[in-house]
């Protein structure tokens, strides 16, 4: 049986790069271009009426910019979060905090190749994020005083410790230290499998999208900090 394939949005204003895009992602047996837009405005509209799987987004567009348009398709107060990939061409770790902070599920440069664009695509169509734990330790740890107020109110962290099992506390801190499922498994001293196992169930009862969002919860309710 044929797997459906992942539908993908491109949200770019330069024509030429868009159109590289189409080009790229249309060559996939996998994947299907339902649509496009040259500004953010069009893309939140694109999106809402085309529900694509997956959505490629610049960050610097016209109108309404990439962040923004993300924010409201994929951010915190979302119905159904959008998965959002961006791409842009600006290598600043203020664009990659402030889109993960929108809800992106991934951050990509323009100028990576074919193959980590039709990746990254993949990666984001099947749940997972796209940030290597290195990246998501340096990068959230950098943005730690900003993702986690000083008036964060205590029964924000308290609401999370009652949800899950020490175990799983366990091992949110671990992901938000930035650490792989094998390190962490070597940490805790349990396989690799299980500790899948427990990302899925607090992605679950956290009601989170990916492992980014559980990063970036972990700093808010102050269960890590940038010194741990």
């Amino acid at each position: 049986m044929t797997e459906t394939p992942i539908k993908v949005l491109i949200c770019e204003d330069q024509e030429l790069v868009r159109a590289g895009y189409i080009t790229i992602f249309s060559a996939q047996p996998d994947m299907e271009v339902v649509g496009e837009a040259a500004d953010g405005r069009a893309a939140v509209e694109a999106a809402r009426r085309l529900c694509p799987d997956v959505i490629v987004m610049d960050i610097r567009m016209p109108i309404l910019d990439g962040i923004e348009a993300t924010r409201q398709l994929a951010g915190p107060n979302t119905a159904a979060p959008a998965k959002v990939l961006v791409v842009t061409t600006f290598n600043v770790d203020e664009y990659v905090y402030e889109a993960l902070k929108a809800g992106a599920s991934g951050f990509l440069l323009k100028d990576a190749p074919p193959a980590e664009l039709v990746n990254g695509v993949r990666t984001i169509a099947r749940g997972d994020s796209l940030l290597a734990p290195a990246v998501t330790r340096t990068l959230i740890g950098h943005f730690a005083d900003r993702l986690r107020p000083a008036d964060t109110p205590r029964p924000a962290r308290d609401a999370v410790v009652r949800a899950l099992t020490p175990r799983e506390l366990e091992v949110l801190e671990q992901i938000a230290a930035g650490l792989s499922n094998a390190e962490i498994a070597a940490k805790l001293f349990i396989t690799a499998e299980t500790v899948k196992t427990y990302v899925s169930r607090i992605l679950a009862k956290l009601q989170l999208r990916d492992r980014v969002q559980a990063v970036v919860l972990a700093y808010r309710v102050g269960l890590v900090s940038g010194s741990d």
